[in-house]
């Protein structure tokens, strides 16, 4: 986990949860903006990926790692003593959603950007049923992921970048993939646990990772005094790394001082 200080007085802490297969320093824009504006950051790499676990990479036991890891980045939050927001990509959106399900987290409001409440495309009836066999019996053999960067975003000076990045996971254990179906649907089980917060789902359009119509349903279902929808049509899944990544920020970041304001932290 690492943290990065905004120069001067600080507005609030963010939190950022990364995606499937990545890492921490893919979100160096995106931290940057945050904390040019007046945030701390708070952000680390997941259970098998990034840096943290180089001999179980792509493998996890349980999903609930992931939120036990979640919940200590927030819990590190709380050291500033200032409001704190959550916001996870795809994967770590779900892995926030879980969280927010099963730990007593204290947030002023939460981001998800096209979090992964169902996928555009899943493997055949024939390797899902056989992936259950697997998973009881060699839970730890791999796959090729079918996640590329070209599917992820449209910004052809990220897709460059990714190409020399060993950081990136590109293969997944069949736990793994068995864990993210069963955080999927918990996920929908357990949506009357999701404490009353502020909410912003972020959504590209032309998704070809998450399915956009799961999120949208999920979105629907939600008993929320506040919870806001935006979808950007043209964009893929990797939302702050598209073309359109600065106007996308910034509607972030007026969801978040709108709650500043409503609170009293941001007097005009």
């Amino acid at each position: 986990m690492w943290k990065w200080v905004t120069d001067g007085e600080a507005k609030a802490v963010i939190v950022m949860v990364h995606g499937a297969m990545e890492h921490h320093r893919r979100y160096s824009w995106l931290i940057e903006m945050w904390r040019s504006e007046g945030y701390h950051v708070i952000m680390g790499d997941l259970p098998g990926q990034g840096i943290t676990s180089r001999s179980h990479r792509g493998h996890i036991d349980s999903f609930d790692e992931y939120i036990y890891e979640v919940k200590d980045w927030v819990q590190t939050a709380y050291q500033f003593e200032l409001p704190v927001f959550l916001l996870g990509h795809s994967m770590g959106g779900l892995a926030v959603i879980r969280a927010l399900q099963e730990q007593p987290l204290k947030l002023e409001g939460v981001i998800l950007s096209a979090p992964c409440l169902g996928l555009v495309k899943y493997p055949s009836t024939v390797l899902n049923l056989l992936s259950i066999g697997l998973n009881k019996l060699l839970p730890k053999s791999r796959f090729s992921s079918p996640l590329t960067i070209d599917i992820a975003t449209r910004n052809e000076e990220i897709r460059e970048s990714a190409v020399n990045d060993s950081l990136f996971v590109t293969k997944v254990s069949v736990r793994w993939y068995r864990e993210l179906l069963r955080g999927i649907k918990q996920s929908y089980e357990n949506m009357s646990k999701i404490p009353d917060f502020p909410l912003l789902v972020l959504q590209g359009g032309d998704d070809k990772i998450v399915n956009k119509t799961a999120v949208g349903e999920w979105f629907n279902q939600l008993s929320l005094s506040e919870k806001h929808y935006k979808e950007w049509p043209l964009c893929y899944h990797e939302l702050f790394n598209e073309p359109e990544r600065e106007e996308i920020f910034q509607y972030a970041k007026s969801f978040v001082e709108n709650r500043l304001r409503s609170k009293g932290y941001i007097i005009e």
